[in-house]
């Protein structure tokens, strides 16, 4: 079956917290660490660090919940994807520097990377930096790749279906939500797999039953898809 990617946004956004970590409870511990709390600050380690990983495995969230818990602590980061045309310069008030799917970085792009790396190690401002690729495996260039290879690096791998299946069910549970397990069959084969796109179908699912008031069922899951 065809499945379906649903361009919708997270309501809470990503965090620590909401992060499920499967097989990747190493690269969670570690950005925990990482985080720390305001009163270390001064001593979070410089060393950077980079997640790879295929799509869907995590490491944008990631991201995201360091930035996230980095401004909860009063800190400001600089953020670099490749969506950024025209990326702003480097700040040194900056407490970290977070580079997000590093493989898909043009020459511009790389260049400003790079400048960011050189920039914040002089200051003593960690990186942490994400891509689908293993650093020797990054069509980047020498500089910049070398600098992303060194520090820590840890591969995130996809939550298996039961883990996925296990999460989803728990979500459900907190939310006080029955899925069924055809409701379950038909969201893992009809949607996109990644497990954010799940947690966010599993919001939309809850809200339309609330506002329709009815359980959650195919008939009405086709129905939210008709009607939004």
């Amino acid at each position: 079956m065809k499945q379906i990617a649903l361009d919708i946004g997270l309501s809470s956004g990503p965090t620590i917290h909401n992060f499920c970590a499967g097989p990747n409870e190493a690269a969670l511990k570690h950005i925990e660490l990482w985080l720390g709390s305001s009163a270390s600050a001064s001593i979070r380690s410089p060393v950077p660090t980079y997640l790879w990983g295929t799509h869907g495995s995590g490491k944008t969230h990631l991201l995201k919940a360091a930035r996230e818990g980095l401004r909860e602590q009063g800190g400001r980061v600089g953020w670099l994807d490749p969506t950024q045309q025209t990326p702003v310069e480097f700040d040194d008030q900056w407490a970290a520097v977070l580079m997000d799917d590093v493989h898909h970085y043009n020459a511009a792009l790389q260049h400003t990377a790079f400048s960011w790396f050189v920039q914040a190690q002089s200051l003593q401002r960690p990186v942490l930096a994400a891509g689908e690729l293993a650093p020797a495996e990054l069509a980047l260039r020498d500089d910049l790749r070398t600098r992303l290879g060194w520090g820590h690096i840890f591969r995130l791998q996809l939550l298996s279906e039961p883990e996925r299946r296990a999460v989803l069910r728990q979500a459900a549970d907190a939310r006080g939500v029955f899925l069924g397990d055809d409701v379950m069959d038909f969201m893992l084969t009809r949607f996109s797999r990644d497990l954010g796109h799940l947690m966010e179908l599993l919001e939309l699912l809850d809200g339309y039953s609330l506002q329709t008031k009815r359980a959650i069922t195919i008939p009405m899951i086709k129905s939210m898809m008709e009607n939004s």
